[in-house]
């Protein structure tokens, strides 16, 4: 009887053991399509990519001839492509920035009760829900030459009129500046929502202490979105790097090449003049920007963080 008792007692754990392994199998259920669209989506894309880029591919034939790293070393050699790494870093440069200090100064002018702040939440980030059609037909009726409305406005006040899209200077500025005028609505949520969460205690404190306003910015307000600041500069520098409809669509890279960005000497390699090889090596070097700039930008955040 003792015997048969013991038995029982002994099994009962292994069989609680065998259920909480298959709870943990059961539970993994749950992402696996996750996990199978990721891989579907972006790893083998990610794999094939880097396959055609050692590659050359006649898209007519179907035939593809491995020539190594023979893609890199000419666009090591081509000039309009360095023209458009220069030009993507300098558009990062310019808008990312803007992004993050005109972000934080909306939400903290916007952080505030009211149906005035309401309203003017809505109206910053209303321009964030229009298409890239729609944002640059507008501005290129504005920045038009001779008959647009920043021509007409600097005629009637006498000046000289500019023309920023014809201007190898001023036409990746332009482009920066629309893009900040169309999406900073996100980057503005984002710090509200982290402003939001500080607790209005600690400002009550600091406001009995007489300190400042900057001094509350500084020491109060800077240290508890300093992850916030992080991610949106991250997400930013993602988006930027990838920038084109706006190139696109209002200079067409140009004018002398002054504002064609990577991805767009990617679309022009790859399905205007049929490199495919050629265009995907391009994209590789894409993706590794990107990752160096993101890793650096990482970096940058968890020694903020450690200090």
């Amino acid at each position: 009887m003792s015997t048969a008792i013991s038995g029982a007692a002994l099994e009962r754990p292994r069989k609680a053991r065998g259920g909480t392994a298959f709870s943990h199998w059961g539970n993994a259920l749950f992402v696996l399509p996750f996990v199978a669209v990721y891989v579907m989506l972006l790893i083998v894309p990610v794999i094939r990519g880097f396959w055609l880029s050692l590659h050359e591919i006649d898209l007519l034939s179907g035939d593809a001839e491995y020539v190594a790293l023979a893609n890199f070393a000419n666009l090591w050699a081509d000039e309009f492509f360095r023209g458009a790494v220069g030009n993507t870093f300098y558009f990062v440069l310019l808008s990312v920035p803007a992004f993050v200090t005109l972000g934080l100064l909306l939400a903290l002018a916007l952080n505030r009760p009211g149906r005035t702040g309401a309203a003017l939440r809505a109206i910053f980030f209303g321009s964030s829900v229009l298409s890239v059609t729609i944002v640059t037909l507008v501005w290129r009726l504005v920045l038009m030459p001779d008959k647009g409305m920043l021509a007409n406005i600097m005629s009637g006040l006498g000046m000289h009129t500019i023309a920023p899209l014809s201007s190898e200077a001023m036409a990746l500025p332009a482009v920066a500046f629309v893009t900040v005028w169309w999406i900073i609505g996100l980057p503005m949520m984002l710090f509200l929502a982290a402003l939001q969460q500080i607790p209005q205690e600690v400002y009550e404190a600091a406001a009995m202490d007489n300190a400042t306003r900057w001094r509350t910015f500084w020491s109060i307000t800077l240290p508890s979105i300093k992850r916030t600041v992080a991610l949106v500069a991250i997400i930013e520098v993602i988006m930027q790097f990838q920038i084109f409809g706006q190139v696109q669509l209002m200079t067409g890279g140009g004018p002398n090449n002054s504002s064609r960005p990577i991805v767009q000497f990617i679309y022009e390699a790859g399905f205007r003049q049929w490199a495919l090889g050629y265009s995907a090596a391009a994209a590789q070097v894409l993706f590794a920007l990107m990752l160096i700039g993101v890793a650096i930008q990482v970096w940058i955040a968890r020694r903020r963080e450690a200090d």
